[in-house]
């Protein structure tokens, strides 16, 4: 099927996933962090303080994960979406009408369980387990929004913030996700796999079986993917929270540094679109070990940046990771395990890269508060990318072979 056809006969389906992971953003660090000098000069927070709070807030939603992920394998979209949603609504309000300090990590926890925990999650076991021989393609239409989000809400955002209460625009972004839920009800009126006929449309992987999820966390290869796993959500993560810190450390201010966001979107969305076509061509095993050496050449330049030409740099390879990123992985579990579970054991992925956002932004702001400064440990982050590739490609080179061979 050529690219209009699949886009004109899955409209529908496709849009569902868009918007869900655009909504996914007001969970994501990328939005959240925003606000982080309102938030630390609010409460009185240190770089360390509000990085504690805000990793362990996010540890929790990752525990929840490894439960709640397995719910997709259950219900349908059209349901569990909207009653996500409404969550991801009283998550917003509960941050606007937070009035004391010791709330924070059950706000974090309400607003990264259900926008950057289930929201994405949804969407991505969605595309994974409707879409088999397109799914490269499903998965990088899809996601558009999370380029979406990303390009779009800080720099409204931090505009916005300049004339109206930040935590009146927590409200706005409440009722933004509540206008999701009768959008998503029209959107699945009729979904492309229902689940009570989910088992007529699965795809195998290793060993041409399906793999439970309790088989694939004793599986090795699980654990050669966790550096792989961990790095991109710790990490980007940790860039996006810190970006007020880093913009004062490579003295330019906070609107001009958001203005490299869509550039770096735009990069994003080309790696996107362009690693959803190779997927479909070529499959995980050739791909994914690759994944990540974009981030070692981007925090490098971060590290060693002095002026636009270096942050330049920084968000072109930051992008092309990105981009990358939303499609590989996502893809790799259901290639490498088939999809009958593709819901329980992709939970336990979520929960492993929203765990690795939780010590990402923990371990930088107490790096930063100790005088470790944030362009130094963008070396030894790079370093960890190098470390991750490694094991990576070790494991997927090992694995490979047993995604055609018989049980």
């Amino acid at each position: 099927m050529n690219t209009l056809g699949f886009l004109r006969d899955n409209a529908r389906w496709l849009s569902a996933g868009v918007l869900l992971t655009f909504l996914s953003s007001f969970g994501q660090t990328f939005f959240i962090s925003i606000f982080a000098g309102e938030i630390r000069e609010g409460f009185g927070l240190s770089h360390g303080q509000w990085g504690g709070i805000y990793a362990l807030g996010t540890t929790a939603s990752a525990i929840m994960m490894i439960w709640a992920g397995g719910l997709t394998d259950q219900f349908r979209v059209r349901g569990l979406g909207a009653i996500i949603l409404a969550m991801l609504l009283a998550a917003c309000l509960f941050m606007a009408l937070n009035p004391v300090w010791w709330l924070l990590p059950l706000v974090i926890f309400a607003l990264r369980f259900t926008g950057q925990g289930m929201t994405s999650h949804i969407a991505v076991v969605a595309m994974s387990r409707w879409f088999i021989a397109t799914r490269g393609r499903a998965l990088s239409v899809a996601t558009l929004g999370f380029a979406a989000g990303e390009a779009l809400l800080p720099l409204i955002f931090v505009t916005l913030m300049i004339t109206i209460d930040w935590r009146i625009l927590w409200v706005v972004a409440g009722v933004i996700a509540a206008l999701g839920i009768p959008l998503l009800m029209l959107l699945l009126r009729e979904e492309r796999t229902p689940q009570s006929l989910a088992s007529s449309n699965q795809a195998y992987g290793m060993d041409l079986r399906h793999w439970t999820r309790n088989e694939t966390l004793r599986h090795w290869l699980f654990w050669f993917m966790i550096p792989a796993l961990l790095g991109p959500a710790a990490f980007n993560t940790a860039f996006f929270f810190h970006q007020v810190h880093f913009a004062e450390v490579k003295a330019v201010d906070h609107i001009e540094l958001v203005a490299f966001f869509p550039f770096y979107t735009g990069v994003s969305i080309a790696a996107m679109v362009l690693s959803g076509w190779a997927l479909d061509k070529w499959g995980t095993a050739r791909l994914i070990p690759f994944m990540q050496l974009p981030m070692v050449v981007a925090f490098l330049a971060f590290a060693f940046a002095e002026g636009p030409v270096g942050l330049t740099l920084g968000f072109l390879f930051l992008g092309l990771n990105t981009g990358v990123n939303t499609t590989l992985p996502a893809a790799f579990w259901a290639e490498f395990y088939g999809t009958r579970h593709i819901g329980s054991i992709k939970a336990m992925a979520a929960a492993v890269m929203v765990f690795g956002s939780a010590i990402g932004p923990g371990i930088t702001g107490l790096g930063i508060d100790m005088g470790v400064g944030i362009e130094v440990q963008y070396i030894a982050v790079a370093g960890f990318f190098v470390f991750s590739t490694v094991m990576m490609t070790i494991g997927i080179l090992r694995a490979a072979p047993r995604l055609s061979r018989a049980a």
